[in-house]
C-alpha cells in the first residue's frame, strides 16, 4: 500500500502520512501542486467554508484543515473512498469535516449555504465540469468572493467566462492543468 500514501504537507498535520484507497482512476493532487496552490491561498483557508468535490483521497480538503478551514464538506461517490476518508477523519480527529457520500451533482443541487473556497477534481474525461459549475451558479454556491481551484486536463478547453469566471492563477504539471478562478466582479 505505499503506492496508497499520502502526505499532508502544511499545518496542524503536516508530515501527517494516511492511506487512502485503491480505487482506479484516483489521483491524490501532488504535494507539489498542493504546495503551489496553498501558497496561492495561505490568506484565504483560515477561517473558510470549503467544499472538496469528487474528494477522492482527500488530499485537498485534508490540507485545507490541517491549514485552518473553519469547515470542510468532502463529497465523494465512490464506497471504498467514502470510507478510507471516514477512517482518516476520525484518525485525525477532524471534528470540523463533513464527508458526503453521494453523487456530486446530486449533493449540489441539496447544498444551501455559500462556501469560501471550493476545490473541484471531477473524474478526467466524464465530461463533468460544466454540468457541476452549472449547478453551483444555479444554487448560488460560492460566496461573491469566494474562490474555485480546479484540475482538469492540459489540453481541456473550457469558457469560464460563460459562468462568470476568470483564471487568477494556473500552473500543469504532466497532463493536469491546476486553475485558481475567481469571479470576473473580484478581480
Amino acid at each position: 500500500m505505499k503506492n496508497n500514501l499520502l502526505r499532508i504537507i502544511g499545518g496542524e498535520w503536516r508530515s501527517r502520512k494516511l492511506k487512502f484507497a485503491d480505487v482506479p482512476g484516483l489521483r491524490p493532487t501532488p504535494d507539489r501542486v498542493r504546495e503551489t496552490l496553498f501558497n496561492w491561498l495561505q490568506w484565504h483557508v483560515p477561517g473558510a467554508r470549503c467544499l472538496d468535490l469528487f474528494a477522492g483521497s482527500g488530499a485537498l480538503g485534508l490540507e485545507a484543515l490541517s491549514r485552518g478551514a473553519r469547515d470542510v464538506v468532502m463529497v465523494e461517490k465512490h464506497p471504498a473512498a467514502a470510507q478510507a476518508l471516514r477512517d482518516n477523519l476520525t484518525l485525525l480527529g477532524a471534528r470540523n469535516a463533513r464527508l458526503v457520500h453521494d453523487d456530486a451533482l446530486r449533493y449540489l443541487g441539496r447544498e444551501t449555504e455559500a462556501f469560501d473556497l471550493i476545490f473541484l477534481d471531477p473524474p478526467f474525461r466524464q465530461k463533468l465540469l460544466e454540468p457541476v459549475l452549472e449547478k453551483l451558479f444555479a444554487q448560488a454556491l460560492l460566496k461573491q468572493d469566494g474562490m474555485i481551484y480546479l484540475e482538469q486536463e492540459s489540453e481541456a478547453d473550457t469558457d469560464f467566462a460563460r459562468f462568470g469566471l476568470q483564471v487568477h492563477r494556473e500552473t500543469t504539471a504532466g497532463q493536469v492543468r491546476s486553475l485558481l478562478l475567481v469571479q470576473s466582479s473580484c478581480r
